[in-house]
C-alpha cells in the first residue's frame, strides 16, 4: 500500500479547496446591475431612538461672572456648530445641554460638555473651542500634593514657582508643549495632546521639586525638538 509523505500537498484537494473558494466568493458578490445596498450614518437623535439626552456642567461660584461676560462665545459654538440646545439654569446652577431633531453628531453632545467643562475649570473659551474641533485633545487635572505633600509657605513658593515672575514661566511651558496650563489654587489643569500634556506635566513636576527653571527649559526643549523629528 503506497503511502504519502507529510509534507507532500495532494493536487486533487488542492484544486477542489480552490472550486471551493471561488464559489463562496461568487455567492456573495453583487450580480451585474445589482443596487448595492447603502446605510446612512444615523444621527444622534435615531441612536437615541428618538429621545433627547441631556447633559449639565455645575457652575462654580467664581466663575458665574467670566461665565455672564463670555455666554455668546459660548452659546454660537454649541448651538450652530453642534446644533444642540443650551441654557443656564439659574435655580441649580447649571449648564443644560440638549440634543434635538437637528444635532448630527453622535459625539456633539459629549464634545460640548468637555469644552463647557474646559471653560468652567478656567480655560478661555478661544483655547476650550480645540475641544470642539479636535478629538485628541483632552484635560489632565492633578494638585501640586500629588507630587510633593506640601503646605503653607512651601505650596506658595511652588506655586510661584510653576508660574514664575509675570507668568513667564507657564508661558514657556505653553509655548515649548503646545499647551495651555490654569493655575487654581493647589489645582493643576493642562489641555492639550497626549503626548505634550506628559511632557508639561513632568516640566511641572520637575519644578514642584525644586529644580531651577533654566534646567526645567532645557530639558524640554530637547524632548520637543526629539518629538517634532520623531513625527
Amino acid at each position: 500500500m503506497d503511502t504519502q509523505d507529510d509534507g507532500v500537498i495532494d493536487p486533487t484537494v488542492l484544486q477542489a479547496q480552490l472550486e471551493q473558494d471561488a464559489a463562496m466568493q461568487a455567492q456573495y458578490q453583487t450580480a451585474p446591475g445589482q443596487d448595492v445596498p447603502s446605510f446612512p450614518a444615523l444621527s444622534a437623535a435615531a441612536m437615541a431612538d428618538g429621545a433627547p439626552q441631556f447633559r449639565r456642567i455645575p457652575v462654580p461660584p467664581h466663575r458665574y461672572t467670566p461665565l455672564k461676560e463670555n455666554w455668546m462665545g459660548l452659546y454660537q459654538p454649541v448651538v450652530e456648530h453642534m446644533k444642540l440646545q443650551i441654557r443656564m439654569n439659574v435655580k441649580s446652577r447649571q449648564v443644560e445641554l440638549k440634543t434635538c431633531p437637528e444635532t448630527e453628531s453622535p459625539a456633539a453632545l459629549q464634545k460640548a460638555a468637555d469644552f463647557l467643562k474646559a471653560f468652567m475649570l478656567g480655560f478661555e473659551v478661544q483655547d476650550a473651542i480645540a475641544l470642539l474641533r479636535m478629538d485628541e485633545l483632552y484635560i489632565d487635572s492633578f494638585e501640586i500634593k500629588d507630587v510633593k505633600p506640601l503646605s503653607g509657605e512651601h505650596l506658595s513658593r511652588a506655586i510661584g514657582r510653576i508660574a514664575g515672575k509675570g507668568g513667564k514661566t507657564k508661558y514657556t511651558i505653553e509655548n515649548t508643549t503646545k499647551t495651555r496650563i490654569v493655575l487654581a489654587d493647589d489645582k493643576v489643569h493642562i489641555l492639550g495632546a497626549y503626548q505634550n500634556i506628559r511632557m508639561a506635566r513632568d516640566a511641572i513636576a520637575n519644578l514642584i521639586l525644586g529644580s531651577p527653571p533654566g534646567k526645567v527649559y532645557g530639558k524640554m526643549q530637547v524632548v520637543a525638538s526629539r518629538m517634532s523629528e520623531r513625527f
